[in-house]
């Protein structure tokens, strides 16, 4: 049976070799140092400071599930939790959307609507607007998580600003068979799309919870 006509979210793949290493890490006061480049032959990107406000997020321009170009812009006012995955990752990318879902799911109704769950695919060549539809929709997900898509050069523009890493990996030379490496951490971004912290990989539902009601709080919704 062929990648293509395997339910999404239970294909097999090569194993993720970095995926589970998170691409950065909280440290002193709380900002991100960034990893690898989002792709092989990138530049580095230049060296996030350890003081002061963290250099992570910026403008993208990128395709929603529902055909649409979006910027970050269309996002204003809600705060993001955004995750970097793909519909054919095995078990890494679900897993963590299902974390960030149960973590929503513990807060009141009215503290789960102000926040916008959104993923954004990291295998461009397969995830089409059609597929990442498909996919967001799956019960275990966030409710009214949006799939973000686009060209290569895009998707690596938005990789970038997120410090976040990624490379396809071949599967013994067949072309159409491959997996992606990439980061697995999730991202919290305020209502004005400014970086507050992200939730590592091994996260629990319980502990992101908590950490999204302190934000709340104390941004003063």
């Amino acid at each position: 049976m062929s990648f293509k006509t395997r339910p999404i979210w239970f294909i097999p793949a090569v194993a993720l070799t970095l995926g589970l290493l998170a691409a950065a890490v909280m440290a002193g006061a709380g900002l991100l140092r960034g990893p690898a480049p989002a792709d092989a032959g990138a530049p580095r990107p230049a060296p996030v400071r350890s003081s002061g406000e963290a250099q992570v997020g910026g403008p993208f321009t990128l395709v929603n599930h529902r055909g649409e170009t979006v910027t970050e812009a269309d996002f204003a006012g809600r705060p993001m939790l955004i995750y970097f995955g793909f519909t054919y990752c095995p078990d890494v990318c679900p897993a963590s959307l299902q974390v960030m879902g149960a973590a929503l799911e513990q807060l009141t109704p009215e503290q789960r609507a102000q926040f916008q769950p959104i993923l954004i695919s990291v295998d461009p060549e397969r995830d089409t607007p059609d597929m990442l539809a498909q996919y967001v929709t799956a019960p275990a997900f966030p409710e009214n998580l949006t799939g973000l898509t686009g060209t290569l050069d895009q998707v690596r523009n938005a990789a970038r600003a997120y410090r976040v890493y990624f490379a396809r990996v071949e599967d013994d030379g067949v072309s159409s068979d491959y997996t992606v490496d990439h980061s697995s951490i999730i991202y919290l971004m305020d209502r004005e799309g400014r970086f507050v912290e992200v939730f590592p990989h091994g996260s629990s539902p319980a502990s992101i919870a908590a950490r999204l009601q302190a934000f709340l709080e104390t941004s003063g919704a």
